[in-house]
């Protein structure tokens, strides 16, 4: 006599010994490692996932340099819960598939794009692909281990190559944080992609100064392989018409580096250090930041003989800041270098507008790197005088000079923004010290914010003007402001900010910095400002500026990249 099963018994009956129940497990939907049920049978794709889940929960793979992997547990399982934990890497042949030979290939040459293959277990990786094509039948606990060690190298490439190893908030960057769902790209995006190469390329910052930095890279790095000659140092400062024995070598660094045309000839055996050297050497100096004047002198010596090794580490410094960097900065933005005292403005993508800047003081008042929205400047503007500037500055200036206020057009407020005429006494001095009462420059010519000001809303007194001290742009080194950023071209960036308000044509922009009134404008589109922390900056035309270190966030920058993993420790 046969039983009856009750209804839903038996359809849980038919499924668990249904052909559906296999490909569940095999695509696993939404189902996690809990429902990888254990049976008499089971096939090799079950025996793996299964032992794929257990290496998981573990959070470590002892054969990987940064065993470790527990920071990016939830992403491995949000890439491998769709398909039921499957083997993503291997054919059903258990032979490494077209896109795991891809990834191999993209980490073992991290160092391309200025990371380091180390971190991604890319010789590593090769060396255990090649033992699985080698192999007649590896065991599905060998295809599991190396299916999660791609898997966690891939995401790990991934992650730094779109956003960066480290938080820019590490390194007094006020930069929005950047996210990355390295589990959604790696699924959706490489796992059948027809060109992983393509696919890689699309994470990185959209930027042509990104791109032109990776070409330095590489450019440098060729040259640190091929290595250096001897350069003697000159006995004195060499100026046309001197003999110099390291002619030749310097000839050829000077090509190497794209500061002399390769077409120059030096005669050989020549040590004439003639005009031609003058002029290369020349642009070597403004690269580096040098007094430009020709003369093979001491510091230009030392910029010369700098190891190349040491550029490729400011070149790899430079495309980690850049990729911290928002994706999605759209044109016209501004992008000031801080190190290099150098503004560029964008538009299509390229910089339109350059000039020269100052800004503030390495160590006293460093100017903040932030991501602003700039929609408004202001001609003519009048100047509130912070409190610290006051204190430190102003007040000591007024007890010196009585006639200081009145012959720099400086006024006194109250609480409430009203003017009081007040004689300067004891009493006025310890107010504004402390900040009951305030002091305020009226526009005009003599007002250290100069003719035209641009602001930043959350800046917290932060901003671009110009300034009064033109002098200060005939300096190599231009860090002397309280962290605002002085402008060589004001009336000039102006003009770019303005451009295509038909009400701010040049004539009505000079009428209104040489008129009388304040005059409070509303930009045509927002502008996004960068403040960007770059030792090696490359224009667009390939040439590479080299600059000092001056707020140290470099030095500290390397010194955690050298930690190794994991990085955001």
């Amino acid at each position: 006599m046969k039983r009856c099963l009750p209804p839903l018994l038996l359809v849980f009956a038919l499924f668990w010994n249904s052909p559906a129940r296999a490909d569940s497990i095999k695509t696993g939907g939404a189902h996690g490692c809990s429902e990888i049920r254990s049976v008499a049978q089971e096939d090799s794709a079950e025996s793996a996932s299964r032992a794929l889940c257990a290496l998981i929960k573990t959070g470590s793979l002892a054969e990987m340099r940064w065993p470790n992997f527990a920071d990016q547990r939830s992403a491995i399982e949000a890439f491998y819960r769709p398909t039921g934990y499957a083997l993503a890497w291997t054919t059903e042949s258990k032979r490494p598939t077209e896109q795991a030979l891809a990834l191999t290939t993209a980490v073992e040459n991290a160092d391309k794009v200025g990371l380091f293959p180390a971190d991604y277990d890319g010789s590593r990786l090769e060396a255990r692909l090649s033992h699985l094509q080698d192999t007649a039948s590896p065991s599905d606990a060998e295809l599991a281990r190396l299916d999660l060690a791609l898997t966690v190298s891939a995401m790990r490439y991934i992650s730094d190559l779109c956003r960066g190893r480290l938080s820019p908030s590490q390194f007094h960057f006020a930069w929005p944080q950047k996210e990355c769902d390295t589990a959604g790209i790696l699924r959706n995006q490489v796992v059948k992609a027809t060109n992983v190469t393509a696919v890689l390329d699309q994470l990185q910052p959209p930027y042509e100064g990104y791109r032109n930095t990776l070409k330095a890279l590489n450019d440098y790095m060729a040259m640190a392989k091929q290595g250096q000659g001897a350069l003697p140092m000159p006995a004195k400062p060499l100026w046309s018409g001197d003999h110099y024995p390291g002619l030749e070598e310097l000839a050829r660094r000077l090509k190497r580096f794209g500061d002399m045309p390769e077409n120059i000839e030096v005669p050989a055996g020549s040590d004439l250090y003639e005009d031609n050297f003058k002029a290369a050497i020349r642009h070597f100096q403004r690269r580096h930041g040098l007094n430009p004047d020709g003369s093979l002198e001491p510091e230009t010596y030392r910029e010369l003989t700098v190891p190349l090794e040491r550029r490729v580490a400011q070149l790899q410094a430079a495309l980690e800041v850049w990729r911290w960097l928002p994706g999605d900065l759209k044109t016209p933005w501004i992008m000031i270098n801080v190190p290099e005292f150098r503004l560029r403005a964008f538009s299509d993508d390229r910089p339109t507008l350059t000039m020269d800047v100052v800004v503030g003081e390495a160590g006293n008042h460093n100017t903040p790197l932030f991501v602003e929205s700039m929609e408004e400047l202001i001609f003519r503007p009048d100047w509130r005088v912070p409190l610290k500037i006051a204190q430190k500055e102003i007040v000591p200036t007024i007890e010196s000079h009585p006639t200081y206020m009145a012959q720099n057009g400086f006024q006194i407020l109250n609480r409430r923004g009203v003017v009081r005429n007040t004689a300067i006494d004891d009493a006025v001095l310890r107010k504004l010290r402390t900040g009951e009462l305030e002091l305020r420059q009226e526009p005009g010519s003599a007002n250290e914010l100069g003719l035209v000001k641009f602001i930043f809303p959350h800046q917290n007194g932060v901003y671009m003007h110009g300034t009064l001290d033109r002098d200060l742009f005939e300096r190599l080194r231009r860090d002397f402001s309280h962290g605002c950023i002085r402008l060589e071209h004001p009336a000039a960036l102006s003009a770019w900010a303005l451009h295509g308000d038909s009400k701010w044509e040049p004539e009505a922009i000079d009428k209104a910095i040489n008129g009388s009134a304040t005059i409070d404008v509303h930009l045509p589109h927002p502008v996004s400002v960068v403040t960007f922390y770059g030792t090696a900056m490359v224009d667009d035309n390939g040439e590479v500026h080299f600059s000092e270190d001056i707020y140290g966030y470099e030095a500290t920058l390397e010194e955690a990249l050298a930690k190794g993993r994991p990085y955001s420790e």
